[in-house]
């Protein structure tokens, strides 16, 4: 303790001060124990200053502990890469601790290419059980099978396939490239071996393999013949089928499977094979089910339903879930922080959201990101440069999502320049390939303006053979700025990319309808019928009281129905009385103008907005999330709306969020 507090005191002390213990062997131990108690990078530096004052650095141990300590504090690997390159000899457990650290921060390819560097190095380092293991985490990253079997052959000849964690990894590497009859070959193999027993991990990392594929039924069968079913087995079929889309399967599972009802896994589980279906009613109210069950939440559930909470706009949710955690004794870590965030942010409180982030003691690259994030679908175009900014003042280098965030919140600002500005920086500054996310962004920024022209010439010179988002940016801005000869093109391109994609077709048809083209749309229309291409339902969630309910087009289930369409031709009413005319331009031709009228008032959104109106007038803010564009039309209403009722109503279309208030909406009709 003596040298601790000596080395983290005042750093303007002579290093002679160090405590020097008499023991070299101790002292080592000292310095290794100093290492892993840091708490921040600037103690695990200062402690490698000392290492290297007194000549402790070419004590492999230390190294070892330095570069494992390094690779635990994001965005400082580059440090672990200089030690190993300064260190003259290395053994394998420095390699090793550079595999692994490599592997676990994503850098794959590199990890790999020390390891074969392991391979060819002039001391005959021979790998060992600790070394293929984070080389085979690799492999599976970057989808190389032909690698992995290389490797598998080197883990045979070396015989290490009988150690536990080695046969895991290489069975896990083999199903996640996708060679499932090898992974199972291999699992059988090990059957012959001592009393045929095989570990749970074993049975689960197969079961999982099948269910990403989609053999669920497969994955089933396995389940079936498994000697003892372990809990999280249970919940690995259970979460392969979720992904698999297999939702009913997922439930069924779920309800024979009563040993696991006490598991805060398996309900964790539930609540995120929930959400990511889309049925974030129903992962909210899993998590409810939970509590009231006496199951506590660790800090994954939380995670799981605030996003779920976040998806659904759920802000009365989310706000409960903030209160639970403050008073259940949670703390708010980073992922904690990033998904109250996040949540916040995405219900339209962006007031709250930065409390949250301010309150945080420590923000790391993801923190930073949901609040720019955050910031951009807001609207709040200096919020996110002031949070762009700060990060970097701290010393945390943007990294690609950062960049697509505030591009983007210039993009819904209309800032061209400044978006481009951005997207050159990401490119030049940092060296950050573009994705097609960034470049779908720039076209979306450039055909928003009405720069067409320059958003064609920005798709013909990219590096990468643009996509279907792509020209579906450009094929937007060309209907919102009526440009039928480059939306022509653009659809051709789209179609040609995806034939049954539904967006080409009602896009192309509502650009002929802006410009009267009647004939054109019913061609459009008919081709659209004659392929079986459906159009995408609208649907949209409203939180009531704590209550989600969700809303498709021309709803008609909902127990209120009947209050629901009277209330909406209510406000339409009024509304035409403060100047409001339904949008009708781009509805079929060849319908009267009162079916035309009845077409757009079935929009989920609107009927979402009266459900809000009729359960109560002590609502202040009505949130509304669409998982489609808001159209012309239903942007008129909302903002009618805002006034007759004399309430706020923020509506989160898939673009941003728009904040009606007294006759007006934040995006300036900009969007």
């Amino acid at each position: 303790m003596k040298a601790l507090r000596m080395l983290f005191s005042n750093k303007k002390k002579p290093a002679k001060k160090f405590h020097i213990l008499a023991d070299e062997e101790e002292e080592v131990g000292q310095l290794i124990s100093l290492i892993h108690s840091s708490k921040t990078i600037k103690q695990l530096q200062q402690i490698h200053a000392q290492i290297i004052l007194h000549n402790h650095f070419s004590n492999s141990r230390i190294v070892t502990q330095l570069i494992s300590s390094y690779s635990f504090k994001p965005h400082f690997i580059t440090h672990a890469l200089s030690i190993f390159r300064h260190f003259p000899n290395p053994n394998p457990y420095i390699f090793n601790s550079l595999i692994r650290a490599l592997a676990d921060n994503s850098f794959y390819m590199t990890s790999i290419s020390y390891f074969l560097l392991m391979l060819k190095s002039s001391s005959n380092i021979t790998p060992n059980h600790l070394t293929f293991p984070f080389v085979l985490k690799s492999t599976a990253a970057l989808q190389e099978p032909s690698l992995g079997m290389q490797i598998h052959t080197n883990v045979l000849k070396l015989g290490l396939l009988s150690d536990p964690l080695v046969l895991l990894h290489l069975l896990d590497m083999y199903a996640k490239v996708g060679l499932l009859d090898y992974a199972c070959q291999l699992f059988d193999e090990t059957s012959q071996w001592g009393d045929g027993t095989r570990s749970a991990l074993l049975w689960n990392v197969l079961i999982n393999g099948y269910c990403k594929v989609g053999k669920w039924s497969k994955a089933m069968e396995l389940f079936q013949v498994m000697p003892e079913k372990y809990s999280s087995t249970w919940n690995t079929l259970i979460n392969g089928l979720f992904k698999a889309g297999e939702i009913d399967r997922a439930m069924d599972l779920w309800h024979h499977s009563a040993e696991i009802k006490g598991d805060v896994v398996s309900w964790t589980t539930m609540i995120n094979g929930f959400s990511l279906n889309g049925h974030h009613e129903k992962a909210i109210s899993m998590f409810d089910q939970m509590l009231e069950q006496g199951v506590k939440p660790n800090d994954q559930t939380i995670v799981c339903v605030l996003l779920a909470c976040a998806k659904a706009g759920a802000l009365h949710t989310g706000t409960r879930v903030h209160d639970y955690i403050l008073t259940n004794g949670f703390t708010l870590k980073k992922g904690i922080t990033a998904a109250l965030v996040d949540m916040y942010a995405k219900c339209g409180s962006i007031e709250n959201a930065s409390r949250v982030f301010d309150m945080a003691e420590e923000k790391d690259l993801r923190t930073w990101s949901v609040m720019i994030w955050g910031c951009a679908i807001n609207g709040y175009l200096d919020k996110a440069l002031h949070c762009f900014n700060t990060m970097m003042a701290t010393g945390i280098k943007p990294d690609g999502v950062v960049f697509l965030a505030i591009i983007s919140a210039c993009l819904h600002a209309g800032n061209v320049d400044q978006g481009l500005r951005f997207f050159d920086k990401m490119k030049h500054d940092y060296s950050i390939e573009p994705t097609m996310k960034h470049y779908a962004v720039i076209v979306d920024l450039y055909g928003r303006a009405g720069r067409l022209n320059q958003a064609l010439r920005f798709i013909k010179s990219m590096s990468i053979d643009p996509d279907f988002v792509i020209w579906g940016a450009l094929f937007s801005a060309c209907g919102a700025h009526k440009n039928v000869q480059m939306a022509e093109y653009a659809s051709e391109k789209l179609l040609a990319l995806e034939p049954k994609h539904p967006g080409g077709y009602v896009f192309l048809s509502n650009v002929y309808a802006g410009a009267g083209r009647w004939q054109d749309v019913e061609r459009v229309r008919t081709k659209m019928k004659n392929k079986g291409v459906a159009k995408d339902p609208g649907w949209s969630y409203i939180e009531i009281h704590g209550q989600v309910t969700s809303f498709v087009a021309g709803d008609h289930f909902h127990d209120r129905s009947d209050e629901i369409h009277l209330k909406l031709d209510e406000i339409t009413k009024n509304a035409r009385e403060f100047g409001y005319m339904p949008e009708t331009e781009w509805v079929l031709h060849n319908i009267e103008e009162e079916e035309k009228e009845e077409s757009l008032g079935s929009h989920s959104e609107k009927l979402a907005l009266a459900f809000a109106l009729i359960s109560g007038n002590d609502l202040k803010v009505i949130r509304i999330v669409k998982n489609l564009k808001i159209c012309v039309d239903c942007h008129s209403l909302m903002k009618h709306a805002s006034k007759m009722t004399k309430k706020d109503i923020v509506v989160r279309d898939i673009k941003r969020f728009h904040h009606f208030k007294n006759g007006s909406c934040s995006c300036q009709d900009y969007w």
